[in-house]
Parts: structure tokens; C-alpha cells; sequence
């Protein structure tokens, strides 16, 4: 389990190395929530896939992802709003291995 730093900004793009890959991640605030868009190896995987607490953003094997990635909030169960990100915010973004996954009980 990895996180990926945000800042508490409402749109934004990292740029992280997770298990081999070269990842960017798109984060959008909008009026009706958060979305997400990841590209990995500068092909465009998902796009604008809404962020829940706790729900896995990528969940397709077949889109050839190494891993997945989830919002947690970590002060309860609300999904993510830009203004609790932030290194010691209350929502974080983590990158959940394939090992993480597997030991979840989820498969990749």
C-alpha cells in the first residue's frame, strides 16, 4: 500500500513510479465530485471515473493495470473533496499493490 500525494488543490496532475510503472494521475474537483484519470506509460487507461470512499477506481484486469487505486477517508466514510487532501488531510489516495490486492482478498 502506497500513497499518492495530493495536494489540497481542486485540480491537479502527480507524476509517480508505482510498481514499475510510470503513472499520471489526473484528480478533478467538479460541482457534482471528484474524478479521476490515471495514464500509465502516457496511454490514457481511464478517464473521469467518479471517487468514492473506499471504491476501487480501476477494478479492470483487462485495462492491464499493475495494482488499483482507492480514496480513503480517514476520519469516516464521506468521499473525497479537494479540501482534505493534503500530505496530513483526511482524504488520501492509495496505490494498493497487486500482493495488497491479493491479501485483501480482491484480485487485481
Amino acid at each position: 500500500m502506497q500513497i499518492v500525494p495530493l495536494q489540497p488543490i481542486a485540480n491537479q496532475n502527480v507524476l509517480c513510479q508505482l510498481n514499475g510503472q510510470a503513472c499520471s494521475i489526473q484528480v478533478q474537483q467538479c460541482a457534482y465530485g471528484t474524478f479521476f484519470t490515471l495514464f500509465v506509460g502516457g496511454v490514457m487507461v481511464i478517464a473521469n471515473v467518479i471517487c468514492e470512499n473506499l471504491v476501487r477506481l480501476v477494478r479492470l484486469a483487462y485495462l492491464g493495470v499493475s495494482g488499483d487505486f482507492v480514496f480513503l477517508d480517514t476520519q469516516g466514510t464521506s468521499d473525497p473533496v479537494y479540501t482534505g487532501f493534503g500530505s496530513s488531510g483526511r482524504f488520501q489516495l492509495v496505490y494498493l499493490s497487486p500482493s495488497d490486492l491479493e491479501a485483501l482478498g480482491l484480485s487485481s
